[in-house]
């Protein structure tokens, strides 16, 4: 098992865990607002450190940010598996190409 496929079991043992033992069971009950908020401002933290941060700090936040990701995939009922089938459904195509099929 790698350490996505741990990460994604560990979310889901602790979603329904007291939210006062539990960072993850803590998000979930407050809702998917405030699930999306964090995911948003670890984005925004990520590309902060993409600018001026050190490559550690980038590190960092991109872990911060793929752990938030899976929070809200979880809440959402959706497997990190179908996002990495996604990435494989895309790859040899172009980022220009696929971007313009999807505004289609």
């Amino acid at each position: 098992m790698d350490i996505l496929e741990h990460l994604e079991q560990v979310i889901a043992e602790r979603r329904n865990a007291s939210p006062d033992e539990s960072y993850v069971a803590k998000l979930n009950a407050r809702g998917m607002p405030v699930i999306a908020r964090k995911l948003g401002e670890e984005g925004v933290e990520a590309a902060i450190a993409t600018l001026s941060g050190s490559d550690e700090e980038l590190v960092g936040e991109g872990a911060d940010i793929l752990f938030h990701l899976m929070v809200a995939l979880q809440a959402r009922g959706i497997a990190f598996a179908d996002v990495l089938a996604e990435l494989e459904k895309r790859e040899g195509v172009s980022g220009l190409v696929e971007k313009a099929s999807r505004s289609e």
